[in-house]
């Protein structure tokens, strides 16, 4: 039996009742109902002195939850997705996060809007910027990361502040745009634990 809060309402089943609940061909041990929160409405003033981050058009569900839990390791608490981007309660999304999705605030907004109205740094994730190893991020900032095949649209690059990329040493094509946002979280945390 498991050892669940008071506060949790559950209820044992079957294996083969999982296997009806879940969307998964081997399902985990455990699925839980929850509300999806709603969270306050999005200001540029809640944003300062943290970092956030900022989804142009992201569509691989397994992207988006891979997202959210690094986020969620590296402690940045905000995800703003552009409205292009896949639905964070997706159930892929919600299996890649691991738990984390309960953790992260994540916004749905017009994104271009959002960022003409900021008032703290806007870095974006492009590669013909300067090295994200010599990139001064300071104590807060919006991190712009682009679609999986086509990076950040025109649109928003066009209000990115400081142009940030990842060096290549290799000769693979491109980065995952989740790996590479785990680099950037990496860095923002780096700089900003010294």
């Amino acid at each position: 039996m498991l050892n669940l809060s008071q506060k949790i309402n559950f209820h044992e089943t079957s294996a083969s009742s999982l296997e009806k609940f879940s969307s998964l061909t081997t399902p985990q041990e455990v699925i839980a109902l929850v509300k999806i929160p709603q969270w306050p409405l999005l200001s540029t003033q809640k944003l300062e002195n943290s970092f956030s981050l900022v989804l142009d058009g992201i569509q691989d569900p397994g992207n988006l939850g891979t997202i959210i839990r690094t986020a969620d390791w590296f402690g940045i608490n905000t995800i703003i997705c552009s409205e292009d981007t896949v639905d964070a309660y997706n159930p892929k999304v919600v299996q890649a996060t691991m738990g984390s999705l309960s953790r992260i605030n994540v916004h749905y907004t017009n994104i271009a809007d959002l960022l003409k109205t900021s008032k703290i740094p806007v870095f974006g994730a492009l590669l013909n910027g300067n090295s994200i190893y010599q990139t001064n991020f300071g104590t807060q900032g919006l991190i712009v990361m682009g679609n999986e095949g086509n990076g950040i649209s025109p649109e928003i690059e066009a209000l990115v502040q400081q142009r940030v990329t990842i060096p290549q040493v290799g000769k693979a094509e491109s980065l995952n745009v989740a790996i590479a946002t785990a680099i950037f979280c990496s860095e923002v945390c780096k700089k900003t634990l010294k």
